[in-house]
């Protein structure tokens, strides 16, 4: 059996799971940094592989766009790529190749980000990159024109013809009617392609700056020579006036919300949503750790209750799974999503489902069974640390919603310590009908256009 084989059956026993989390408390911390022009630097040392990961982190995604112009977050990381002041368009990727380095970047509904992985003295080549884009970006007619095809095509293929992705996002539309979680990431198609370059060029200059952007180091470094290099290269950058975006909280709810979208498609599918807090939004910050536990519950593996219940045993769905994002700027949602088995309906899963959270609330959730949910939160924390990817990402995406990078070190301690009386509390009072939203994908016949490529529903959009 492999090492993390034999951590896994450990980590079943509860006292190992405890040790383990104070073994991760003690880890590495994080350095932070701050320069004139407001812009944030975080350091982690990591020194197992002469390896480091540079991600730079703007405060900006789809949930900060105004109808009219959604997708343009996504669309201008596309043109990151397309030439600065200083360097054509390809240049980029091919330095960062030649030098034995990866890069890549991500829109999601509150942050954009770019990241090199490179060999740990190649950090500066990063940092030039980074604070080159940041304010010398260069807006060719011709690479938007081509670029914007790029996405749309994307869109396409990911979204319109994929039924599970297109069916989730009108999910999402029914189930935040207030909240800009409505719009998809990408865009509508209608808001893309009327997308200029003008609209680009003032977006870019309304919210990439300095101080408005996180830089987060992880890797075999000293982190106050980090700081240093991070001087030389973002220093001369100039703040800007960034706007005070009001948040904008999803409307109370005065009913259960069900659609149907009938498309092409090989089977039927069903999500279902509850509106939920998450730890920026929650008036009570152990609630969003009983959610998270409640989700581990439900999707934990072959062990947990929809797998064991609804796919092996009952043989109601082919396929199940639960997901909750605890760190989210804005309220978010618990969702469930299923493929029936065979001779088996949507509604036979939905039933199902209902059910099974129905459960929660009358019963509390055994100690054995919390026990092996904190077991395997504590694995996957464990295993997170072996990439310094995975930790530089959780440092960004959580200061980039308004949250302490020290939430990511604490997580353990929070799970650790939610009760069987708190799962059922929170079950109550977030997983009840008036907060439900249920999309039923309905298959109609098959076209030949379909997407091919594995569903992407419920990602976020990856250059």
């Amino acid at each position: 059996m492999s090492m993390r084989g034999i951590m896994k059956s450990l980590l079943q026993y509860t006292g190992l799971a405890t040790l383990c989390a104070f073994s991760l408390s003690a880890q590495a911390k994080v350095h932070e940094y701050q320069l004139d022009n407001g812009l944030r630097v975080l350091v982690k040392e990591d020194h197992r592989a002469p390896v480091v990961v540079s991600e730079v982190w703007y405060k900006i995604g789809s949930s900060y766009e105004p109808l009219g112009i959604t997708g343009i977050s996504h669309m201008l990381e596309h043109m990151m790529f397309k030439g600065t002041k200083k360097l054509a368009p390809g240049e980029l990727s091919t330095i960062v190749s030649k030098n034995g380095g990866q890069q890549n970047a991500f829109t999601s509904e509150d942050y954009t980000g770019y990241y090199q992985v490179f060999e740990k003295s190649k950090l500066p080549i990063s940092f030039e990159i980074e604070a080159d884009r940041m304010q010398n970006l260069i807006f060719d007619q011709a690479e938007f024109s081509k670029e914007h095809q790029v996405v749309m095509e994307e869109r396409r293929l990911r979204t319109d013809d994929d039924p599970q992705s297109l069916t989730y996002e009108r999910f999402m539309a029914a189930a935040h009617t207030s909240s800009p979680y409505h719009h998809p990431i990408i865009g509508w198609m209608s808001d893309i392609n009327q997308l200029t370059l003008d609209d680009l060029k003032t977006w870019y200059e309304k919210w990439y700056a300095p101080n408005n952007a996180t830089v987060v180091v992880v890797g075999d470094v000293v982190p106050d020579e980090v700081f240093e290099l991070a001087k030389r290269y973002f220093g001369p950058i100039p703040a800007k006036n960034i706007a005070t975006v009001k948040q904008t909280p999803e409307i109370i709810s005065l009913g259960k919300r069900e659609i149907v979208v009938k498309t092409p498609a090989k089977l039927p599918w069903i999500v279902m949503g509850y509106n939920v807090p998450t730890a920026k939004t929650a008036k009570e910050a152990w609630e969003v750790y009983a959610l998270d536990v409640v989700s581990g519950i439900l999707d934990g593996g072959r062990s947990a209750r929809f797998e064991k219940e609804l796919v092996r045993e009952k043989q109601i769905a082919s396929s199940i799974s639960a997901g909750f994002s605890p760190f989210d700027r804005l309220d978010t949602l618990l969702t469930i999503s299923a493929t029936p088995a065979e001779k088996h309906t949507t509604a036979d899963v939905k039933q199902a489902v209902l059910k099974q959270i129905d459960l929660l609330k009358q019963e509390l959730v055994s100690p054995s069974e919390l026990a092996r949910v904190k077991a395997q939160v504590v694995a996957q924390k464990i295993y997170k640390k072996d990439s310094i990817s995975d930790q530089a990402y959780e440092i960004g995406s959580l200061e980039s919603v308004g949250l302490s990078w020290r939430l990511g070190e604490d997580y353990v301690k929070n799970i650790q310590a939610i009760t069987p009386a708190q799962i059922q509390k929170v079950a109550k009072k977030y997983l009840n009908e008036d907060r439900l939203t249920v999309a039923i994908l309905e298959p109609l016949p098959l076209t030949g256009k379909e997407s091919q490529a594995p569903s992407t529903a419920g990602e976020g959009h990856v250059h």
